[in-house]
C-alpha cells in the first residue's frame, strides 16, 4: 500500500506553535459555528410559539446527514421541513469564497467510494460526478478527481514527491513500516461471512470478536503490542489519527485507527481507486448541490429548541433568529440530524454521556503567488514533517489556468494536544490577530518564499468539529444505544458511527429517513 494522504509528520510541541509572534495587523475575519446561537440553545429562555405549521416529517439539522435524509424524503414524495440553526446548510462541509477563489471551511475531499457505499455512489451518479459504468465499475468525471501532483512532503530542507520520505530511513523504520502495511493489507482483504473486516459505512463491517476487541484499547497500545517502535511509523500514525479524528493516537480506539488504513477499497474504471474527489470549496460542493435540490423545504436561521412526542406524532418548537418569534411545527415523525450533545438539549431523556468532540482551527490564507520551495513542485496537499499543523491544501489546484497567480491556501490544525474543553476555552479567548500570527509563522516556516506575499488570513473555529472515537466508543453501548430509533423520533448523524466522514453522515441520514417513512406509512394501515 502506498503512503499518500496519510503522512509522516513529526509533531512539534503544540505550546510552542500556539505562542506565536507579533506581526503588523493583517486583513481577515474570525468565524466559525455561530457561538451566540449555540449558547442560546444551551441556555434556553425562548419565547413560546406564536404560530403553527404542519408537515409529514421534520428534519432538525442541515449537515450532510440532514441533507441526505431530505433527498431520501424528496424521492419518496413526502412533505418535510428541514430546520437549520446556521444561515447555511452543510455542517462541517461548508465553504467560503473571496475574490481569488472558493475554499473549504472544513472537509475538503471525498475518497473514491468503496463498492459497498452504494448510497454515496448513487448520489455521485445523480450529481454527474460519476458519468457512466465500465466493467462493473463507475467512471468518474476526471476534472473532479484530484489533479497531479497530489502530495508533497517537506523534509530535511526539501520538498519530496508524495508524503513518504525515501531516504534517511533506519532499518527499524523500514521493517516496522513494511510490517504495519502488511497487517493493514491483511485487514483490508479479510472477509467474515462475506463482510469486510472494516467497511464504509462502518455498519457493514465484520463484528468478529477479535476485531471488535480492538475497540477496547488505544491505537498506541495496539502498536506497543505489535512491537513496532519506529518513530517514523509512530509519527505517521499520529498524523492519520489527527487527520480524520482530530485526536491523538493514545486516545483513539485501535479499531478506529486501523479503520483509517484498512477500510478504503475505492473502485473506479478510469482513475486510481486510491485517489480522491475534490473541489476548490471542498465538500461544500457536495453539500450545496444537495441543498439546492430541496431548497424550498429548508429553513435556515432557525434554532430548534424543543422536540416532544404528542399523541402519535411529534412537535418541534423553533426560534426564528430574524423575526425573534418561535413557531411550533407539527409532524408525524422527526429526524434528529444533530450532534448527540445537541440532541440531548432538544429531547428529554436523551443521554450524551461518552460523546466527546475534537476542536479544530481552519485558516484560509490568500497569497499573491503560489508557494514554491526547493525540490518537488507545488502539490494539492503540502505537509511539513516538522510542523504541528497538518499542512495546507491549495484551493486553486484544480484550476485549468496555466499562468501562476494569487491563490488561497487552506491550513488545518486540530488542537489535539489539549483537552477538548481547554481547546474550546482557548478558541473563545484568543483574538483573531493571535491566530493569524500562529498561522503566518507556521506557513513561513514551511515556505519562507511567501514572505511579503500573504495578504489575508481568515480563521474559522470548530469547537465541536467531529466526534472523538475514543477506546470503547465504537462498539460500546453509548453509541449503539444512540443509533436506535425511538418512533416517532429517528436519529441521523456521523456521531452514530463514531467518526466524522461524509459517507457515514450520508448513510445515517438516508437510513433514518427510510425508518421514518416506514413508520408513518405503517401508521396509515
Amino acid at each position: 500500500m502506498r503512503l499518500t494522504r496519510r503522512t509522516l509528520i513529526a509533531g512539534a510541541a503544540v505550546a510552542g506553535l500556539l505562542d506565536g509572534c507579533t506581526h503588523p495587523a493583517m486583513a481577515g475575519e474570525l468565524g466559525g459555528a455561530d457561538l451566540a446561537r449555540g449558547h442560546r440553545l444551551r441556555d434556553g429562555g425562548f419565547p413560546e410559539p406564536s404560530s403553527e405549521q404542519h408537515t409529514d416529517i421534520a428534519i432538525i439539522g442541515g449537515g450532510i446527514a440532514g441533507l441526505s435524509a431530505a433527498w431520501t424524503l424528496a424521492d419518496a414524495g413526502v412533505a418535510f421541513r428541514l430546520l437549520e440553526l446556521e444561515d447555511e446548510t452543510g455542517g462541517n462541509a461548508r465553504g467560503g469564497r473571496n475574490s481569488v477563489s472558493a475554499y473549504p471551511l472544513g472537509a475538503h475531499y471525498l475518497p473514491i467510494p468503496n463498492p459497498e457505499a452504494t448510497r454515496v455512489i448513487a448520489l455521485l451518479e445523480r450529481l454527474g460526478i460519476i458519468t457512466g459504468w465500465q466493467d462493473g465499475k463507475p467512471v468518474f468525471d476526471p476534472y473532479q478527481v484530484v489533479s497531479a501532483p497530489e502530495e508533497r512532503l517537506l523534509r530535511l530542507g526539501r520538498w519530496h514527491e508524495g508524503l513518504v520520505p525515501g531516504t534517511a530511513l533506519s532499518p527499524e523504520d523500514r521493517r516496522d513500516i513494511a510490517a504495519f502495511f502488511a497487517a493493514m493489507k491483511a485487514f483490508r482483504d479479510r472477509r467474515d461471512d462475506g463482510r469486510p473486516a472494516f467497511a464504509i459505512p462502518m455498519a457493514l463491517s465484520s463484528t468478529a470478536d477479535d476485531l471488535t476487541a480492538l475497540d477496547r484499547i488505544s491505537m498506541t497500545q495496539w502498536l506497543d503490542r505489535q512491537g513496532w517502535r519506529s518513530r517514523m511509523l509512530r509519527d505517521y500514525i499520529r498524523y492519520a489519527c489527527r487527520d480524520d479524528y482530530g485526536t491523538e493516537p493514545d486516545q483513539v480506539s485501535a479499531w478506529a485507527g486501523i479503520h483509517y488504513f484498512a477500510s478504503r477499497r475505492g473502485a473506479a474504471a478510469n482513475v486510481d481507486g486510491d485517489l480522491v474527489l475534490t473541489w476548490p470549496e471542498g465538500n461544500a460542493h457536495l453539500a450545496r448541490a444537495m441543498a439546492a435540490r430541496v431548497r424550498g423545504s429548508i429553513e435556515t436561521g432557525r434554532i430548534a429548541w424543543r422536540v416532544e412526542r404528542q399523541g402519535d406524532g411529534v412537535v418541534v418548537d423553533s426560534h426564528d433568529v430574524a423575526s425573534g418569534h418561535s413557531t411550533r411545527l407539527h409532524a408525524r415523525a422527526a429526524i434528529l440530524a444533530t450532534p448527540r450533545f445537541v440532541t440531548a438539549r432538544l429531547v428529554k431523556g436523551v443521554d450524551a454521556t461518552g460523546f466527546r468532540y475534537a476542536p479544530w482551527i481552519v485558516a484560509n490564507v490568500t497569497v499573491d503567488r503560489p508557494p514554491e520551495g526547493p525540490g518537488f513542485d507545488l502539490a494539492w496537499d503540502n505537509v511539513s514533517a516538522t510542523s504541528e499543523s497538518l499542512g495546507y491544501v491549495v484551493a486553486t489546484h484544480q484550476s485549468l489556468a496555466t499562468a501562476p497567480g494569487a491563490t488561497v491556501l487552506t491550513w488545518y490544525m486540530p488542537l489535539s494536544r489539549m483537552t477538548p474543553a481547554s481547546a474550546r476555552r482557548l478558541m473563545l479567548e484568543r483574538p483573531l490577530a493571535a491566530w493569524q500570527d500562529i498561522v503566518r509563522d507556521d506557513l513561513l516556516a514551511t515556505n519562507p518564499d511567501l514572505d511579503g506575499a500573504i495578504r489575508r488570513i481568515d480563521v474559522w473555529r470548530w469547537g465541536h468539529a467531529m466526534i472523538r472515537p475514543e477506546p470503547g466508543f465504537i462498539w460500546g453501548d453509548a453509541r449503539r444505544h444512540a443509533a436506535q430509533p425511538q418512533p416517532p423520533l429517528f436519529f441521523a448523524h456521523s456521531d452514530l458511527s463514531g467518526f466524522s466522514i461524509f459517507e457515514e453522515a450520508h448513510h445515517h441520514g438516508a437510513e433514518a429517513a427510510e425508518q421514518a417513512l416506514t413508520s408513518i406509512r405503517g401508521s396509515q394501515v
